[in-house]
């Protein structure tokens, strides 16, 4: 199975010169450089930088700082990008999954401005949240301009750099990955074509290619193919022409799966670890931050009026920590004094507390609140003298609680989705089955093949239970529908 994810289709640059060339060839499941050349020279990416933006997308998505199903209002800057374009207008609405789709397949320039413009409110802050993020993702000679990759001066990257952001997107979101593999998407009832289709015949098992160039940066592409347990990423700088640099990428796959073990412990690169200064990419995270406070603040004493009568907490806290054996006498003279508002002896509340309390200092007063002595005669006193058995509540009746049983037999199961390869499904799983544990506990994880793809399953669970986690996930915009026994 091959899936490839080429950004790109930009317009013209006024500037005219042969493009450099540059590649690279990785393992995607470990990471591992299988050949490179030129891979850390900056040059003009083209269209890739629509990786990063759609990478921002839905990790925006994720965050809960967008839905799918946003309305995005289209601005006179969006609507006025060069071709290739969706054809987007000046005021027109448009939900922002269809803007992903354009962008991922045709890679419409307007979309990806309209994307960015949605997400941080214009082109110019979007750029900037690329850029921390290619920081944070370890591409460390990349600057981004715009969110399209139209020749801007100072917009470049790498052969590298690319490569670890396809390997991102495809271990950070494998639940988007496949919009990488369509040969068409429906906009609005509009049927987009992939921008190249002839790869689609000319690669054996490729299921899936986007392609793009400018004049600046030549022709342009980053690929990701599976063959078996192989999964190979690569990406090609400066291609001299759509079938030169087919054939190339072509070769640089067959050169990856020849080189890769057979087998290979699967290491994913994990999600990008922002500066806590980032406070709009940690949307929905837990920061954490390490080290000890130096100096820890003395709390301030809270005023209380000196008169006040000890509550009912007080009172049982303070029995309770004087004498273990008067803890009853002092919460039935509590619960009476609540209930009638009366005490039993000749003394007032306010008399009792003050009698105990420390004479005040003849010097002048520091902090007028004086703090309140223990009532530990009163405490003693009630406990001798109020009858226990005829104050205390009468304890309530054991009530059993039981909870229903889930009906039907746990023969039903819930799909999270389609993924492009059996271990997506199985870190979806993973991933799905520790947010919900409560709803998934002793459901069986299975990965079931079709021939679209790998289907992600809980099994073994009863029909209640099958409702109840696809509403769970369902309002969290996640993929789930329920499995009937026998389906």
């Amino acid at each position: 199975m091959l899936v490839l994810i080429l950004m790109g289709s930009g317009g013209f640059s006024t500037q005219v010169h042969a493009a450099p060339y540059a590649e690279m060839v990785v393992d995607a499941r470990t990471g591992e450089v299988l050949r490179s050349r030129n891979a850390d020279t900056r040059l003009h990416p083209a269209s890739l930088t629509k990786m990063m933006t759609l990478y921002i997308a839905f990790e925006a998505v994720e965050n809960g700082e967008i839905s799918l199903d946003t309305m995005v209002r289209v601005s006179r800057n969006a609507s006025q990008e060069e071709p290739s374009k969706l054809g987007l207008r000046e005021g027109q609405r448009i939900k922002l999954r269809y803007l992903i789709r354009a962008a991922a397949v045709k890679s419409a320039n307007d979309a990806a401005t309209a994307i960015g413009e949605a997400i941080e409110g214009s082109e110019a802050a979007f750029a900037r949240r690329m850029n921390r993020t290619a920081k944070a993702l370890g591409m460390t000679r990349t600057t981004f301009r715009n969110a399209h990759g139209l020749t801007r001066e100072g917009h470049m990257s790498t052969a590298r750099d690319m490569t670890t952001l396809g390997r991102h997107l495809y271990f950070d979101y494998p639940e988007y990955f496949h919009l990488f593999s369509k040969v068409t998407a429906n906009v609005e009832g509009r049927t987009l074509y992939n921008t190249n289709r002839k790869f689609l015949g000319a690669y054996s098992g490729a299921d899936g290619i986007k392609t793009g160039y400018t004049r600046a940066a030549g022709f342009n592409l980053t690929a990701s193919a599976h063959r078996g347990n192989k999964h190979i990423i690569a990406t090609v700088f400066g291609g001299r022409s759509t079938a030169w640099r087919n054939a190339k990428m072509a070769e640089l796959l067959d050169l990856g799966f020849s080189r890769a073990p057979a087998s290979a412990t699967t290491r994913a690169p994990g999600k990008p670890n922002y500066a806590p200064s980032d406070p709009l990419l940690m949307a929905g995270k837990t920061v954490r931050v390490n080290g000890a406070p130096r100096r820890s603040l003395r709390p301030k004493a809270r005023p209380a009026a000196p008169a006040a009568l000890p509550s009912q907490e007080m009172l049982l806290a303070e029995a309770g920590a004087q004498e273990s054996t008067s803890l009853d006498a002092a919460a039935a003279e509590a619960l009476a004094f609540a209930t009638t508002g009366q005490r039993s002896d000749a003394l007032s509340p306010t008399e009792e507390v003050i009698a105990e309390a420390p004479a005040a200092p003849a010097g002048p007063v520091i902090n007028p609140v004086s703090p309140m002595a223990r009532p530990k005669t009163l405490m003693q006193q009630r406990a001798q003298d109020t009858p226990v058995a005829a104050a205390r509540p009468a304890a309530p009746e054991p009530q059993l609680v039981t909870r229903s049983a889930s009906s039907g037999d746990p023969n039903w199961a819930v799909n999270v989705g389609r993924y492009p390869s059996e271990g997506a499904a199985e870190r979806v799983l993973l991933t799905t089955a520790l947010s919900e544990i409560e709803t998934l506990e002793g459901a069986d994880r299975k990965v079931v093949r079709s021939p679209t793809g790998f289907d992600a399953n809980f099994a073994g669970l009863t029909r209640d239970a099958a409702d109840r986690t696809c509403q769970r996930l369902n309002a969290r915009n996640m993929t789930c529908f329920m499995v009937g026994p026998g389906a």
